[in-house]
């Protein structure tokens, strides 16, 4: 329990890469944190849990060189959480895994601010079955080990126990070894393990650029020398990787190695990232969106015969709003409609029954309840419905740290499609690259596009975009498809 006046500090594991391997817990403390101290391999997607207002600091963690000293990590925790802030340190992996977990808790003990220790999936673990390959096996191993790669030596290589690690242990997890991959296995070699045992590099494992190399002890070093196989990686020595097969079961995924950014337009998660990811892509929703409730007043709500809810989050403020003011809704006379089947689905909620927006009547007075983006488009409102009254019953805002997410995925190239559900979409994800440097015309040069209709397809175009594909249909189905013969 937080003590009166005290912050909290999370010592997080945030797994090997894909963002559905972080614990509940950990996901939960990313949500609340005021402040999140990450690491370079951290998939920077976690990062969209945050508040909108927390403040995100990178320590650059790199195998051969810190953005971000520890010491300074350390004072930095020990700096917020006296002031009072919720903290979060996000590592990848598990954080007790070469993590420096002890070291930071340690400081943290010592200037008495409460902390945890929440695990992750580490990566020897996690990248090894991404890649079909279970670290035990009672066939080809009983014994499991992790060992560092590298150390803080002139020359950098490992000073451990050779002749017990070649000899007794069944299954080893080189951390970030490539550029010791020589050493590492002449070692093995020289201290009893045989030079046909074999070796499986697996390079970025469990996101969609996961890449495997496979070897044995006596070729592995050549072998990743010509195919220029770099870290982040894991080096996993031992007969358990014959069992890999040609590819693994997340390689044979629909969409795996898909690289996506869905334009989003308000602050609903979609369910068209979550169906993608199911098939396999990794998924940027962008850009990032927060809302907030209004303080409204609806003079003679009673009086309208038409109210028409543009979003789900119109009818929530709506309802609330009644609630508020102790209005029973069997004084509304007025006949709802929804302008998307989200919109429909929200009224339901309330117990209310909802109309199609393209069976509304020009009959009646109407009222609009919208957002302040729709506020500011008048004209268009007035084309599409006539005289009609319009209140905004919540504001809208883009969230600027995604901007610094968009701007990692470019960075690691990570964004290979671009998909615009609507042509809001295109404005909005073409804004919000321009924050990053980026016009249409330098993506095209990255990425395919991808739009779900003509008009997105027209506004994409007119921005200076290639249009590559059109849905026929409007679907998630027709999307998979598409995405599935296009990869």
């Amino acid at each position: 329990m937080m003590m009166k006046n005290m912050g909290y500090v999370y010592l997080i594991g945030a797994g090997p890469g894909d963002i559905r391997l972080l614990t509940l817990k950990g996901k939960e403390c990313i949500e609340k944190a005021d402040i999140v101290l990450y690491d370079r391999l951290v998939n920077p997607l976690m990062l969209e849990w945050t508040k909108p207002d927390a403040e995100l600091i990178y320590c650059g963690k790199l195998p051969d060189r810190h953005l971000l000293r520890q010491d300074a990590i350390n004072d930095l925790l020990v700096k917020y959480g006296l002031e009072g802030k919720v903290v979060v340190r996000l590592k990848g992996g598990d954080p007790s895994v070469f993590g420096r977990v002890g070291e930071e808790a340690e400081v943290l003990e010592l200037a008495s601010v409460p902390y945890e220790i929440v695990p992750g999936v580490t990566a020897g673990i996690g990248a090894a079955t991404y890649a079909g390959v279970p670290v035990t096996h009672r066939n080809y191993g009983a014994s499991f080990a992790v060992v560092t790669g590298h150390d803080k030596s002139e020359v950098g290589h490992p000073s451990i126990d050779w002749k017990g690690l070649s000899t007794a242990i069944d299954t080893i997890a080189f951390y970030m070894g490539i550029g010791n991959l020589s050493y590492i296995s002449e070692q093995l070699i020289k201290h009893g393990r045989n030079p046909d045992t074999p070796v499986l590099l697996i390079q970025w494992g469990t996101i969609g650029k996961q890449k495997t190399l496979e070897g044995t002890l006596a070729t592995i070093a050549k072998k990743a020398s010509a195919a220029e196989f770099k870290n982040p990686a894991i080096t996993l020595v031992g007969d358990v990787t014959k069992l890999r097969t040609k590819e693994s079961w997340f390689e044979r995924q629909k969409l795996f190695n898909q690289h996506i950014l869905l334009g989003r337009t308000n602050d609903e998660a979609s369910n068209v990232a979550k169906c993608l990811r199911e098939e396999g892509a990794d998924v940027f929703e962008f850009p990032r969106w927060t809302s907030l409730e209004k303080h409204i007043e609806i003079p003679e709500v009673e009086l309208y015969e038409r109210i028409l809810f543009t979003s789900p989050k119109s009818v929530s403020s709506f309802f609330n709003w009644l609630n508020r003011c102790r209005i029973d809704v069997r004084k509304i006379k007025a006949t709802f409609y929804g302008a998307s089947i989200k919109s429909l689905r929200a009224i339901e909620r309330f117990a209310c029954i909802g109309q199609p927006i393209d069976e509304m009547i020009n009959q009646g007075n109407l009222l609009v309840l919208g957002n302040n983006d729709w506020q500011e488009r008048k004209t268009i409102r007035q084309k599409m419905y006539g005289n009609h009254d319009f209140i905004a019953v919540y504001s809208t805002k883009k969230v600027q740290q995604s901007e610094r997410t968009c701007q990692r995925l470019l960075d690691e190239d990570r964004i290979k499609t671009l998909i615009f559900p609507s042509a809001k979409s295109v404005h909005a994800v073409t804004e919000g690259m321009a924050a990053c440097g980026q016009t249409p015309q330098q993506l095209n040069e990255i990425a395919r596009v991808i739009c779900f209709g003509e008009k997105s397809a027209e506004a994409a175009m007119q921005l200076g975009y290639n249009v590559d594909s059109k849905l026929p249909e409007p679907s998630i189905e027709a999307l998979i498809d598409t995405l599935a013969k296009e990869s």
